[in-house]
């Protein structure tokens, strides 16, 4: 399924000092191509990597590890391939738009007590560089929307036709390859790989193209020469940029509770004023200890 390299020792064009790294990489790729599942790669890359003193791999290094193919054609490519659309594929209660809009909003509000589903919040966009207030509405949700930084079409004619169901729904789902931003920016991405479409915010444009790397080569995707020539260039200009294995929430979720029953209901009666989910409209008598 994957065309990668085997190294047998550390490879003669890259510099000592990272020649640990890739052959850690090279072992990483050997272990999908073997018939490790999509999923199972994440704990394994983390694990393995920071084993290492060589660290978090570079995002060249990994690059260089990606075949470089024509793209296949679109020829039977469907959205429902890559599985349900925001599916709940990590069993938390939530679907998957609502897990990337708490890990990256922040000032969050929740439709009910449930911690879930995302009313509100500000989207600092890295694509954009602006401030985004979301809403959640008819209208407005799509203010704000879920890119997949490798977009799925672009996968199903770069490999992900020779990956199973359940990795295709994995690669859908993947926080890695999910990032929100403004609406109107990611209709207008469309499909495009780098060598077609980047940030305009130029400061994000690094770690947009790393991301992309490290779910290519999570999945084994490859890039056209075109992509390969447009992400090398990018990372040129800034030399030792990590190709993340996870990518970080924006800040906590905190804990809402619309009342106290919910509170009650949530097992977490009494509230003290130190604990998560307190606020004063929930302590009447104002003494630090909400729903008694």
């Amino acid at each position: 399924m994957s065309n990668h390299t085997s190294f047998s020792g550390s490879p003669a064009w890259l510099p000592p000092k990272r020649a640990t790294a890739a052959v850690v990489l090279a072992l990483l790729l050997s272990l999908f191509t073997a018939g490790a599942p999509a999923t199972a790669l994440t704990p394994v890359i983390s694990a393995t990597l920071a084993a290492e003193s060589a660290g978090t791999p570079e995002a060249a290094d990994l690059l260089a590890t990606l075949p470089i193919k024509g793209r296949a054609p679109k020829t039977g490519y469907e959205r429902a391939l890559f599985g349900p659309t925001w599916a709940d594929v990590d069993r938390n209660g939530c679907d998957t738009r609502n897990d990337i809009l708490q890990r990256d909003l922040t000032g969050l509000m929740f439709t009910n007590s449930v911690p879930c589903k995302v009313q509100s919040g500000v989207l600092a966009d890295p694509y954009t560089g602006s401030t985004i207030n979301f809403l959640r509405g008819t209208t407005t949700s799509s203010d704000v929307q879920i890119d997949h930084v490798v977009a799925l079409s672009d996968a199903w004619q770069k490999g992900a036709q020779q990956l199973t169901t359940e990795q295709r729904a994995a690669f859908a789902n993947d926080p890695l390859n999910l990032q929100a931003t403004d609406g109107r920016t990611n209709m207008q991405k469309g499909d495009g790989d780098a060598a077609t479409w980047l940030p305009s915010n130029r400061g994000f444009r690094c770690e947009y193209v790393a991301r992309q790397v490290s779910v290519k080569a999570r999945y084994s995707l490859w890039v056209t020469q075109a992509e390969h020539d447009a992400i090398a260039g990018i990372l040129s200009g800034c030399p030792g940029q990590p190709a993340p294995p996870t990518v970080g929430s924006a800040a906590p979720a905190p804990v809402y509770y619309e009342n106290c029953d919910a509170v009650r209901a949530a097992g977490a009666a009494p509230l003290y004023v130190d604990q998560p989910g307190y606020r004063a409209g929930l302590d009447g008598n104002s003494d630090g200890a909400a729903c008694q």
